[in-house]
């Protein structure tokens, strides 16, 4: 499984309905992968009935009977499915999102007495196996813990469920235990790679979840280092040099922007993982946070500190990201076009994120279809080359293609405005393909946009070639 492990260093962010700006829940995540060219596609995956299937994992074999219905889902799966669909993230028809997975990792202490399970659920196939049959946030995280009850799990994750009044976080951390714990309201949360979660109050299972017998597992093996609390974190969790350079940063960067009042220590252990922010959140203020990397300090890789301080800390963004995605629940009780699922491919430093609703049936064909060749027809290429061609002439380049973001989420405000007040007449197989057309239209103004700004940046750059002589006169 160390393969594997490296494979999905991501971040996550979660917000509660009364900590936004508008009222909605948010889940959100960059999924970062091994290498930097991992193509992904964005999907609308049909609801089913009546199915007699099967579903085995081409990762590592896992086999899970399933069920005979399912709900309609859009979801993020990778363009190479050999190992497995990998579908990340998305919304059921219900109003339900999940976003699977962070990898995070346990002791060796706790492994030694509840190892992974060779051929247990794995992040390959936790969203495939879940999404569609869920009815809540609440509800994910009952319905995935009762698959590792079964099944095990072959990895550490950290899963994310929202709807239009909650914001769950489970972490799954050996073969069999875990525990959850509801965002609350007025607070937001940041994972990164580490076991993040800490208290668990298991008199209130209102806003705790867990498995079944994981008090004893603790008290029979000696497992709480602390005298007078249950603090999952210390229990199972790590505090390694590589955490304090790799993990920790990063929640101290998104805190440090969203609560600048309070001085933290980068490689802190006990940094907390809910706050209360200083201000109401909006999802610009998540696409920044996903975007950064340490930008306006000494650590930023991109900045002007020290080669030393630049690569003390690893970045939320990376060249990697294979897929940065924002799923945005607004009252759905009230409004058919609730689910936004903003989508971000290439780098994301460099690159938009695309806005779209997910009570659709069908996605655009630059999202659907993917070349095993680069072409700019293709949504995941268009934003590689992008990501690539700006950082080429960074400090030529990057004022251009600020602006250029800037001006498509004004223009992203602007138009889903516009569609929620069209989508208050329609209901029903009509409100359904309505949006699914506006999300031809977006997809399309994005790809148009992207397009005019890479050919400027062309003709910009060739001016800046290093082939380049003018004879001095004097000679």
């Amino acid at each position: 499984m160390e393969d594997r492990i490296e494979l999905s260093a991501c971040t996550s962010i979660m917000v509660g309905k009364a900590a936004s700006l508008d009222g909605a829940t948010y889940i959100s995540r960059n999924e970062d992968r091994l290498i930097a060219i991992h193509p992904k596609r964005f999907l609308v995956q049909s609801a089913v009935s009546g199915r007699k299937e099967t579903y085995t994992s081409p990762y590592n074999g896992l086999t899970v009977p399933l069920p005979a219905s399912g709900y309609r889902y859009t979801s993020t799966p990778n363009g190479d499915e050999s190992d497995g669909p990998n579908e990340e993230d998305g919304f059921n028809e219900k109003n339900v999102g999940e976003s699977a997975t962070e990898s995070v990792y346990a002791n060796e202490r706790v492994l030694a007495y509840d190892p992974f399970v060779k051929n247990g659920l794995a992040e390959d196939s936790m969203t495939t196996l879940v999404l569609p049959f869920i009815n809540s946030a609440r509800d994910g995280v009952r319905y995935l813990g009762e698959l590792v009850k079964k099944y095990g799990s072959a990895e550490g994750n950290g899963v994310q469920f929202n709807d239009a009044d909650e914001v769950w976080y489970m972490e799954i951390v050996t073969g069999h235990q875990w525990v959850a714990v509801r965002i609350p309201d007025d607070c937001y949360a940041v994972a990164a790679n580490q076991i993040a979660i800490e208290d668990i109050d298991f008199n209130d299972p209102d806003n705790y979840m867990w498995s079944e017998n994981i008090q004893t597992f603790v008290e029979e093996h000696h497992l709480n280092p602390d005298r007078d609390r249950w603090n999952f974190r210390h229990i199972f969790g790590t505090d390694t040099e590589k955490d304090h350079h790799y993990n920790t940063p990063r929640v101290w960067f998104a805190q440090r922007y969203l609560n600048p009042e309070i001085d933290q220590d980068p490689e802190s252990p006990e940094l907390p993982f809910i706050r209360k922010a200083s201000r109401k959140i909006a999802v610009e203020d998540i696409q920044y946070i996903l975007k950064s990397h340490y930008n306006e300090t000494k650590y930023d890789p991109l900045g002007s500190g020290s080669e030393h301080d630049r690569k003390t800390y690893r970045a939320i963004s990376l060249s990697r990201t294979a897929n940065s995605h924002i799923l945005q629940m607004r009252d759905s009780r009230k409004n058919g076009a609730a689910g936004v699922q903003w989508i971000g491919f290439g780098v994301p430093s460099f690159c938009p994120h695309v806005p779209f609703f997910t009570n659709a049936n069908d996605t655009d064909i630059s999202y659907r279809e993917l070349p095993e060749q680069m072409s700019l027809d293709s949504a995941y290429w268009l934003y590689e080359t992008l990501a690539m061609v700006v950082e080429s002439h960074y400090a030529e380049f990057i004022q251009a293609d600020l602006d250029y973001q800037k001006e498509l989420s004004q223009w992203a405000r602007t138009k889903i405005s516009e569609v929620d007040q069209q989508a208050e007449s329609l209901e029903g197989a009509k409100l359904t393909d309505y949006l699914t057309e506006q999300n031809h239209l977006i997809a399309q103004h994005y790809n148009d946009e992207t397009k005019k700004l890479l050919a400027e940046l062309t003709k910009q750059g060739a001016e800046l070639s290093k082939l380049t002589f003018k004879m001095d006169p004097n000679l």
